[in-house]
């Protein structure tokens, strides 16, 4: 069964917290390390369902949307963003092809390497994922 509109503007929601926790991770979030997201969601994220949001843009823009609101409010909780993700993956494993897996994976890394001083602690964190979506 295919998932709903809804279901699929909530995946890039979700997202958008997951790669927000990555950037947060080390609890400073660089402006280079949005800009590597942007640059990721547009070549190769709208690439991938052509859903449309409630403002008929590609629902992947969703993932910039939450990154930058969390951002911009101050939220400083990784780990919620991360558990966050979690649980929805829990909810909708069918979304979480081996593709979508590896391009979530490579997102991550690059989100992390995208400051000149790679922090352990966003390291860790796109291991964490890793290990987590091979279950």
């Amino acid at each position: 069964m295919k998932p709903s509109q809804n279901t699929i503007i909530s995946f890039y929601e979700n997202l958008g917290k997951l790669f927000y926790a990555i950037a947060a991770a080390d609890n400073v979030v660089e402006e280079v390390e949005f800009d590597v997201l942007k640059k990721i969601v547009k070549n190769k994220w709208t690439k991938v369902d052509p859903v449309d949001d409630d403002f008929h843009s590609d629902a992947a823009y969703q993932i910039e949307t939450v990154f930058d609101w969390l951002n911009n409010e101050g939220f400083s909780n990784s780990e919620t963003c991360y558990n966050e993700f979690l649980d929805f993956k829990k909810e909708h494993p069918s979304l979480f092809t081996k593709d979508i897996n590896s391009l979530i994976i490579k997102t991550a890394g690059k989100i992390a390497a995208s400051v000149s001083n790679i922090n352990k602690s966003e390291l860790m964190l796109v291991a964490k994922l890793s290990i987590e979506l091979k279950k």
